[in-house]
């Protein structure tokens, strides 16, 4: 196992891995625990995604994330977290309001919650905010790439859109987005959806890391996982005959709750320390 430096992650050492060709390491991560055991492990990047939304809190889309909602989880992850750089996402709503809007998102998350950088889907379409957020002295992860919407119009589909055999020409306008997006001023890229191909040209042609969660592979700079279905901790997973994550913490969860009821059902005394 490789083995961890103490030293504070910034912006500037992500830019020298890139250079050096050592690959970054991303977790999405939405609780004090979970941020803690990713630091510790030796992640450069722990995300606080719109996501916890939906998997932690059961809403119906990330749309229905709220401002103060991601504040909170982002101060939550903040706390447990020493060494790796800290990001959060927008919530829906700022950035699509302009670039004033954006830049009074951007601070509360760094003044209320402490983050890092902050992250912004959809980046593409709002360039003057990215810049205008940079500009205020923040640093910005921009997203771009394949999405629901522009899979639909370039008539790939968006399911198998990292193994699709996307067009050159749909290739080289991600390239000039990727430019785009580091002349505004991003720090980094999230590449949704990239794909050997566009991965590849995408990651050469900048000079700013180039990470990538789903869609994403070995093409990029580094990548961002769900910590949650790293460590297979979905409820879901149970009802799963194979495991595609590195851990199955659901079974373990199931099977020590399960045995923790048969002690109180039997009268014997319950393991665990903590007081709840």
């Amino acid at each position: 196992m490789t083995a961890v430096s103490n030293d504070r992650v910034t912006l500037p050492v992500l830019r020298q891995m890139k250079a050096d060709s050592v690959k970054i390491v991303g977790v999405v991560a939405w609780d004090t625990p979970t941020a803690a055991i990713a630091d510790r492990a030796g992640v450069d990047l722990i995300s606080v995604g719109d996501t916890v939304g939906v998997h932690l809190w059961g809403h119906a889309t990330p749309l229905e994330v709220t401002m103060d909602e991601m504040v909170l989880v982002a101060r939550a992850v903040r706390r447990g977290v020493r060494r790796a750089l800290v990001s959060c996402d927008f919530p829906f709503g700022p950035l699509q309001s302009g670039p004033d809007a954006a830049i009074a998102a951007a601070l509360r998350l760094v003044k209320e919650a402490g983050v890092d950088v902050v992250k912004l889907d959809g980046a593409i379409d709002f360039p003057e905010c990215v810049t205008a957020i940079e500009r205020a002295g923040i640093p910005v992860i921009a997203q771009f790439g394949i999405t629901p919407q522009t899979a639909l119009r370039q008539g790939v589909a968006y399911e198998s859109a990292a193994e699709a055999q996307i067009p050159p020409e749909m290739i080289a306008g991600m390239v000039d987005e990727a430019r785009s997006l580091e002349r505004a001023g991003a720090s980094m890229l999230n590449f949704t959806n990239s794909g050997l191909a566009a991965g590849t040209a995408v990651a050469a042609a900048v000079a700013i890391p180039v990470l990538g969660g789903f869609g994403g592979g070995p093409w990029l700079d580094g990548r961002i996982r769900l910590m949650h279905a790293a460590v297979g901790a979905a409820a879901s997973t149970l009802d799963r005959k194979a495991l595609d994550a590195y851990a199955a913490v659901a079974r373990v969860e199931f099977d020590a709750i399960s045995t923790y009821a048969e002690d109180v059902r039997s009268g014997r005394q319950i393991k665990g320390g903590v007081a709840g």
